[in-house]
């Protein structure tokens, strides 16, 4: 399965993925109030650019210890794309696949749930996860 990890942002001809994911953040009015002064004397573009920037600086300082949590816990980083041949070799080895990935873990449109069940035993995301409808609903008792 490593063979298919890939980085968040990839360049070139392929699929067109999604970079980000929306998040809701509830922040108390004088903390928003603060924001918006940050953003009316232009050191950033807008609230959204703000939000962005705090959680990146605050991702960086903790680097070192994510990088121990990605190690000790052996989670794929970035982008796994999880194939239907991918899946069909694991269940015809019978050897399913204990899938862990910290970024975004998105299996083939072309997967059906039948095959989804037979190949994965676990799927754990730290991140985003992308599939059909009825592959989530199939695997919803593996989804930790």
């Amino acid at each position: 399965m490593t063979e298919n990890v890939h980085e968040l942002r990839p360049k070139g001809p392929g699929p067109k993925l999604p970079d980000s994911e929306k998040v809701t953040v509830n922040l108390g009015f004088v903390d928003l109030g603060r924001i918006d002064l940050m953003v009316r004397d232009g050191f950033y573009a807008n609230r959204a650019d703000f939000i962005r920037t705090a959680v990146r600086n605050q991702l960086d300082r903790q680097d070192e210890a994510l990088r121990q949590s990605v190690a000790r816990r052996q989670l794929s980083l970035g982008l796994t794309a999880i194939t239907r041949a991918e899946l069909e070799a694991a269940r015809d080895a019978g050897t399913p696949l204990s899938i862990q990935v910290l970024g975004l873990a998105s299996i083939a449109d072309d997967v059906t749930p039948e095959l989804a069940r037979a190949a994965i035993a676990s799927i754990h995301v730290l991140g985003a996860f992308h599939a059909s409808a009825a592959v989530k609903a199939a695997l919803a008792d593996r989804i930790v």
